[in-house]
């Protein structure tokens, strides 16, 4: 009796490991291409960017602009003080480290966002349940 062990080699597995691998960084590359491509949509992240970011909600909740969810204008002053304030922290916070254009940038935004919620604070609303359109019933 051969009590001698056949070793079988497989010539193929070197091929099918390397086939593997060059898999595994396509894969790899297309990822790395995934977030270059979600980064591109949006713009590069600035001062100027976060004060236009915040300025935008500040006008959306004076009704200046429409909310996106919605697309209708609605004031809601609560929310706008809040981020008039928050953008008042900030320009506390960067006194004495901004160029000259983000300086004046943050100081017009501010103004601009202070009297539009005095305008909008000054404003009388309707009351509620009342159409302006309607005759007066009492009085007749």
């Amino acid at each position: 009796m051969n009590d001698e062990k056949k070793i079988i080699v497989d010539e193929d597995w070197k091929s099918r490991i390397e086939a593997e691998r060059q898999e595994e960084a396509l894969q790899a590359s297309e990822k790395e291409k995934q977030p270059a491509a979600q980064a591109a949509q949006f713009p590069p992240a600035s001062f100027e960017m976060l004060l236009t970011t915040l300025a935008t909600e500040a006008m959306v909740a004076l009704g200046q602009l429409p909310h996106p969810a919605t697309q209708k204008a609605e004031q809601n002053l609560g929310q706008a003080r809040y981020v008039i304030d928050m953008l008042e922290v900030i320009s506390e916070k960067t006194k004495g480290n901004l160029s000259p254009s983000e300086e004046a940038m943050q100081i017009e935004l501010l103004h601009q966002l202070r009297m539009g919620f005095v305008a909008a604070e000054a404003a009388p609303s309707p009351p509620a349940g009342n159409d302006a359109t309607k005759p007066d019933t009492a009085t007749q």
